[in-house]
């Protein structure tokens, strides 16, 4: 049987192990010159204007975003369900209600609808995910914020470089979340950054990554250890150069997915979105775990489920929504399906992709 092509695959090159070997050299290996620059560069190649402020994961992004945006002990911040767990732990961290609401068929992201009939005068925010590369509703999502006088945040964790209507993602909302987890259309290793237009915000977020102090010993807050280290910082800047080929790889890719597949449902890209991919998700209505099996067991092609258990569901998450009913999520969670999309694919890998997509597809009919 032919090599197996896995859903996803993390590069990391020569300039990445040069760019470590540079760090550790320097003896500066903690948050140090390096997270400096990373921050700079990040905001000029992602959301320029904005502040960039680096942590050590994604959801640390999110949870000391959530806190330096002032939600807490009372506050509700409407949240998908149909999104990895990392967005609803955040807002259960700061002490605040995750609300979960269902998303619309098309992009899996937030229904604005939905959103509206959840507003309470308890409501933050809203904290939508910009979900596998595709931007959420962010024209009807930002009226609503403002009509209804509440708080927009971004969960941006898969979508660097996304765009609608020529502005990017992260550029919405108050703060927002990119992940640099392996996996993520660029990395650093491991590691988030938070991007806000708020200089407070930002010298919040700060104060929170480093035990609640700028200056060393005067601790102005209560804080965390979230600091992303130079080394992690490095990996990042030099990825930063490569984000741009990889995304347009990425979307050739889904073109020639989109063109040649049958039998399943493709993902659409909404009127003025650009969709980077993350994943290249389908839908399979029928038996999609038997299609799952197959691929990999009769084709040697790899694919993931994201997310196959719904947040509401959890029995972490669970108890912040008792007997809520979400409909177009949980037929989400049945039918999804994620294809390897990523940039390391060759011609023949993605004709191998289609054959056995078509193939399994067509025996399930």
């Amino acid at each position: 049987m032919s090599e197996f092509i896995p859903p996803a695959r993390p590069i990391i090159g020569d300039e990445e192990r040069e760019a470590v070997d540079r760090v550790l050299r320097s003896g500066m290996v903690a948050q140090g010159p390096e997270v400096a620059a990373f921050e700079e560069e990040f905001s000029a190649h992602f959301v320029p204007g904005r502040a960039s402020v680096a942590v050590n994961s994604g959801t640390a992004g999110l949870h000391l975003g959530l806190l330096a945006a002032g939600v807490g002990a009372g506050d509700e911040v409407i949240v998908p369900s149909f999104t990895f767990a990392a967005t609803g732990n955040s807002v259960a961290l700061t002490g605040g209600t995750p609300v979960f609401v269902d998303i619309e068929p098309e992009t899996f992201t937030l229904d604005p609808e939905a959103v509206a009939a959840a507003i309470t005068p308890k409501t933050k925010g809203i904290l939508p995910v910009h979900l596998y590369g595709h931007p959420a509703r962010m024209r009807e999502l930002e009226k609503l914020a403002a009509d209804r006088g509440v708080a927009l945040y971004e969960d941006a964790a898969q979508a660097h470089g996304a765009s609608l209507d020529g502005r990017p993602v992260g550029s919405f909302g108050e703060f927002a979340m990119f992940s640099l987890y392996p996996t993520k259309n660029m990395t650093s290793g491991e590691g988030g950054m938070v991007t806000t237009a708020t200089e407070d915000i930002a010298r919040r977020v700060k104060l929170l990554r480093n035990q609640g102090m700028e200056r060393q010993y005067e601790n102005e807050v209560v804080g965390f250890n979230a600091r992303m280290t130079d080394i992690h910082a490095a990996i990042g800047r030099v990825q930063l150069t490569k984000v741009d080929g990889w995304t347009k790889t990425r979307q050739q890719n889904a073109a020639f997915l989109d063109q040649n597949l049958q039998g399943v449902v493709v993902p659409p890209v909404a009127e003025g979105a650009v969709h980077v991919y993350h994943q290249y998700t389908i839908r399979v209505v029928d038996d999609r775990n038997g299609f799952v099996k197959a691929l990999k067991e009769e084709h040697n092609v790899g694919s993931g489920v994201y997310y196959p258990i719904p947040n509401h569901r959890l029995p972490s998450l669970a108890p912040y929504a008792p007997g809520l009913d979400l409909p177009e999520t949980e037929r989400a969670a049945r039918e999804v399906v994620s294809l390897p999309v990523h940039p390391s694919l060759t011609q023949a890998d993605l004709d191998r992709i289609v054959t056995a997509v078509n193939a399994v597809a067509k025996a399930g009919a």
